[in-house]
């Protein structure tokens, strides 16, 4: 059975201190944080890299020093596991994905997610993730009809279904993707479906009701008065659909 997978993206915080805000979602109860990595290419916009994943894996390690935590003083941290892994999520939307895995594994990403349109040989890039050590997994644009995940999903550990254009944050979430959703729910009751693109507190009954796990959000949880309240009530959501 699947579980309920929280993942603010980073996309929303503040570049110039990423570290913090980095930290700050995983104290606020967060599973992962995803990492939008943009090349100008694919999508008309440049965002992060390797140096800047290699400088928050350093800043952020995968499990955090149990005595690091014993002397942090906040609010937030009863919404942590230390024995946790930090989970870097990372949207690779770049017009050569092969290029970057390498590179993306050696800066500390867990999980490269590729998209669909970016490449003519899927499956090998499937695998050639796996094997430089991350989870694989496989995005479609809105525009992307979900059937072509079909016969990649046995060897995917997560399919993202996209709910805005990728390539800017903010966008109006579209609730015309929730078909594929249901789809790959209906087909794949085992793997990890994500959802990108305007989540939050107006949007997440629609998501999960369709069988989406793995919630991606960004400016409600970055601009919520309490971060943590936020990622619960979408955890909640989550985990409502699941048991039912």
């Amino acid at each position: 059975m699947v579980e309920p997978i929280i993942a603010p993206s980073l996309l929303a915080g503040d570049f110039a201190n990423l570290g913090c805000d980095c930290c700050r979602m995983f104290k606020s109860g967060a599973d992962w944080v995803h990492l939008d990595v943009m090349d100008g290419h694919f999508v008309p916009n440049i965002t992060m890299g390797p140096p800047v994943i290699s400088s928050l894996r350093k800043a952020v390690p995968r499990q955090e020093d149990p005595e690091a935590k014993k002397q942090t003083d906040s609010v937030s941290d009863s919404n942590t596991d230390s024995s946790k892994i930090r989970f870097f999520d990372c949207h690779m939307m770049v017009s050569n994905p092969e290029q970057w895995v390498p590179e993306i594994a050696k800066s500390g990403g867990d999980q490269y997610t590729f998209h669909y349109e970016a490449t003519k040989d899927p499956l090998n890039l499937v695998k050639l993730i796996k094997s430089n050590g991350m989870k694989a997994a496989c995005a479609i644009k809105p525009g992307t009809p979900v059937d072509v995940l079909f016969p990649l999903a046995e060897y995917l550990d997560m399919a993202l279904v996209m709910t805005v254009e990728p390539g800017f944050g903010g966008q109006k979430f579209m609730a015309n993707m929730m078909p594929k959703v249901q789809e790959l729910r209906s087909k794949f009751p085992n793997l990890n479906i994500q959802v990108d693109g305007g989540l939050g507190e107006s949007t997440i009954d629609i998501a999960a009701n369709a069988g989406a796990n793995v919630i991606v959000a960004g400016t409600s949880v970055f601009k919520a008065e309490d971060p943590s309240k936020m990622i619960e009530l979408l955890r909640g959501k989550v985990a409502q659909n699941i048991n039912k």
